[in-house]
């Protein structure tokens, strides 16, 4: 994270765990800005600066295209048909007899 400009409102602890929060409970950046008195872009600077320093120190990495595809897994489709169907109701003249 660079250290020059304006000294950021929030400590580093703060700043990864308004990220994590971010990706673990699905909050909005506005409702985690509310929460930490940030504006919405700030926690999206925030946010990109944490991700970005994961990335870089290496450690922190997804599996290449390749690992992802392979898989054991079977996996079975069961097709349900769901169109509607017309229902016969009574008409209004055979419930009156």
């Amino acid at each position: 994270m660079p250290t020059f400009g304006r000294p950021p409102k929030l400590s580093r602890a703060d700043q990864l765990l308004l990220t994590l929060m971010y990706w673990r409970e699905y909050r909005t950046q506005f409702h985690i800005g509310q929460a930490y008195g940030i504006s919405e872009s700030a926690v999206c600077r925030t946010i990109q600066q944490v991700e970005n320093a994961l990335v870089a120190s290496g450690q922190f990495t997804l599996p290449g295209k390749k690992k992802l595809q392979t898989s054991d897994t079977l996996i079975e489709v069961v097709i349900v048909d769901a169109t509607e169907q017309p229902i016969e109701r009574p008409k209004k003249t055979e419930a009156a007899l």
